[in-house]
């Protein structure tokens, strides 16, 4: 017994060891991809690139030799906000959520609840894309108060701008194909039941991201009477912003966009259940 007993430890102090480096192996991946070091693309069909047995971290082969054990980037490789993978820029900035959406939403609460057609209504192209460039520049040294932006569509436009340009959807690649299931389940019970499954196949800075977007727009439709914007509306502003049909058919996407706007309205009614 005793020296099952050793041998039991010895190997659980063997996995936690292995739980602390990083793994990579060849892998294909399913639609675009883009590196999470780099933040280039992974060209090719099949093996594009690899990813991380432990922290699913995806990279080009050659860009694996310069990731660290523990997967957390060199701050000094991740050169931008916008266009940069989600879970990279977490990693690299040690927090649970991009400093871009925790300081647009904060903005946008603090002056904008109440302004008719929220995130529906387009801000001045130029004045967002000034925003981006304050962002990659500045971090979250960027000022988007009232002083520099005093529309608050230019600040939705930016929040917006970000997960459009996100090189992997909020809503995963891998993830798609569960959460466009759920939306077409119609029995009600059924459905949150799938959607709740379909979360836990997200990363974790994805996952974390995606609840503090949805508390916020669930706080916008509590000002329904005001801005015009309930779950339906933002539905379908945010559907094709959060999630992209891994599918290379420009019909069967098209055909996709419905469901991907009920995913989000489904999402936004019932936060406080699903998270």
């Amino acid at each position: 017994m005793a020296t099952l007993g050793l041998l039991m430890l010895l190997t659980l102090a063997a996995s936690l060891h292995f739980l602390s480096i990083c793994f990579h192996h060849v892998h294909t991946f399913r639609g675009p991809h883009w590196c999470e070091y780099c933040a280039n693309f992974m060209w090719g069909l099949i093996a594009q690139g690899v990813k991380c047995a432990d922290c699913g971290l995806n990279v080009h082969k050659q860009c694996s030799k310069m990731v660290p054990n523990d997967c957390k980037p060199d701050l000094k490789h991740v050169k931008k906000v916008y266009s940069c993978d989600l879970t990279t820029l977490v990693k690299a900035h040690t927090t649970k959520r991009p400093m871009v959406v925790d300081m647009c939403i904060r903005e946008i609460e603090s002056r904008g609840l109440n302004s008719e057609g929220l995130y529906r209504v387009s801000g001045f192209s130029d004045l967002i894309e000034d925003v981006k460039m304050a962002f990659d520049r500045d971090g979250e040294k960027a000022d988007i108060s009232v002083n520099m932006y005093e529309d608050i569509n230019i600040i939705t436009g930016a929040l917006k701008l970000y997960f459009r340009d996100l090189p992997i959807p909020l809503i995963t690649y891998d993830a798609y194909p569960k959460f466009i299931e759920s939306a077409k389940i119609m029995d009600p019970d059924e459905q949150l039941e799938t959607l709740h499954e379909a979360l836990k196949l997200l990363p974790p800075a994805h996952c974390e991201t995606l609840r503090y977007l949805m508390a916020h727009l669930k706080r916008v439709t509590l000002h329904e009477k005001e801005n015009l914007m309930n779950a339906e509306n933002l539905g379908i502003v945010f559907g094709p912003t959060l999630m992209r049909s891994p599918e290379l058919d420009a019909m069967a996407a098209l055909n996709d966009i419905r469901y991907q706007r009920l995913v989000v309205e489904l999402l936004i009614k019932n936060e406080d259940i699903l998270f």
